[in-house]
C-alpha cells in the first residue's frame, strides 16, 4: 500500500481553501479491544511496541490504558476482541521498533504475534490477532511523531457509499467515497490529521464482537437528535457522552456496518487530557539525562 492510499479525504467544497476545513468530528481519542491476559499485553504494547501504560488511570489488572501520543488503546481484561481491518500508528523510528519487536519474539512465541517490514510501514500483529501498520512521521500525519492517525475497517461490498453518506448527513463529517484500486472505501476525515476508513472486501468479516472507538464532536446535539430520531442511541447521554453502534443508510435505515462509537462532547472532563509518553529508547546501559519523556509532536 502506498502512502497516498491511506491519506485522508480532502474538503468537499470547491473553495481553494477546502483543505483547511474541519468537520464536526474533532478527534479520535481511543480504540478499545478487550484482551484475556494483561501479561502478554504488557510485553507486546509496552516492551515491544514501546508505548506507555497510563500511570494515572486503570493501573490494576482489570484494565490497561496504553498511551500512544495523544491517543490511547483501552484494553479491558475479558475475552478477545478483534478489529476487522487495522490501526495506523505513527512512530518516531521504525528501526528501533523492529529491534524491540525482535526482543519480545520468544516471550510471545505461543501467540499470534508477528511482524514484517513492508515498503513504507511495519506490519504488526498483536498476540491475539489485531493488526497494526506503523509509519514513520510524514506530512500526511501533520507534525505527529507518535500517535494513532487512523483506523481502517473492512466492510462488505456495496456498503462504502452508504457509510460515507451516514457520516456526512448524521455526524456532519466531510466523508467521501474513494477508490484507489484497493477497493472502494468510505473516507471519514477527523479533525486535522486523523481519519476513519471503511474499505470494501470480499473476504469473510467475522460477526461484530463489541470493539469500539471514542471520538469528540463539536456539535453534540445535532448528531444525537438525528441518531435518536432513527432509534440508534444504544446508551443515552451521561457524563457528556452517548453511544451508538449501527451505521445505516440515512434514508432507508438499512444496516451497513456495526462499530460502537463512544461520542463525547467538548465538555467531557477528559477532552484534551495530557498523556504521559516515555522515550522507549532509554535504558540503564545507554541512559541520556533529560530524555525520559517523548514529545509526540513537533520536529
Amino acid at each position: 500500500m502506498t502512502q497516498l492510499e491511506t491519506a485522508p479525504a480532502s474538503g468537499a467544497s470547491g473553495s481553494r481553501w477546502a483543505a483547511e476545513d474541519v468537520g464536526n468530528i474533532i478527534s479520535l481519542e481511543h480504540v478499545n479491544t478487550t484482551i484475556p491476559d494483561q501479561a502478554p499485553a504488557t510485553v507486546f504494547y509496552i516492551l515491544g511496541m514501546g508505548f506507555t501504560r497510563d500511570p494515572h488511570m486503570n493501573v490494576g489488572l482489570n484494565n490497561m490504558w496504553v498511551n500512544v501520543g495523544e491517543q490511547q488503546f483501552h484494553l479491558p481484561t475479558r475475552g478477545t476482541q478483534l478489529i476487522p481491518g487495522h490501526v495506523g500508528i505513527v512512530m518516531p523510528d521504525l528501526d528501533a521498533l523492529t529491534g524491540r519487536l525482535r526482543s519480545v519474539q520468544d516471550q510471545l512465541a505461543q501467540t499470534r504475534f508477528g511482524f514484517s517490514v513492508e515498503d513504507d510501514h511495519v506490519a504488526v500483529t498483536s498476540p491475539w490477532g489485531n493488526r497494526f501498520r506503523c509509519y514513520e512521521p510524514d506530512s500526511r500525519f501533520g507534525d505527529v511523531r507518535l500517535g494513532i492517525p487512523y483506523v481502517e475497517l473492512e466492510t462488505r461490498p456495496g456498503a462504502a457509499a452508504g457509510i460515507a453518506r451516514f457520516y456526512k448527513q448524521v455526524l456532519r463529517a466531510p466523508a467521501a467515497l474513494q477508490d484507489n484500486g484497493q477497493g472502494a472505501a468510505a473516507q471519514v476525515p477527523i479533525g486535522t490529521y486523523q481519519w476513519l476508513a471503511f474499505r470494501e472486501t470480499d473476504d469473510h468479516i467475522p460477526p461484530y464482537d463489541g470493539h469500539h472507538i471514542a471520538v469528540y464532536i463539536a456539535d453534540f446535539s445535532g448528531p444525537y437528535d438525528r441518531l435518536k430520531a432513527r432509534d440508534l442511541i444504544m446508551a443515552d447521554v451521561a457524563n457528556h457522552q452517548f453511544r451508538f453502534k449501527e451505521i445505516v443508510e440515512p434514508d432507508s435505515g438499512a444496516q451497513l456496518h456495526t462499530l460502537e462509537h463512544e461520542v463525547r462532547s467538548l465538555f467531557h472532563p477528559m477532552h484534551r487530557r495530557e498523556m504521559v509518553n516515555r522515550n522507549a529508547e532509554q535504558s540503564t546501559g545507554a541512559y541520556v539525562r533529560g530524555h525520559d519523556a517523548l514529545i509526540p509532536f513537533g520536529p
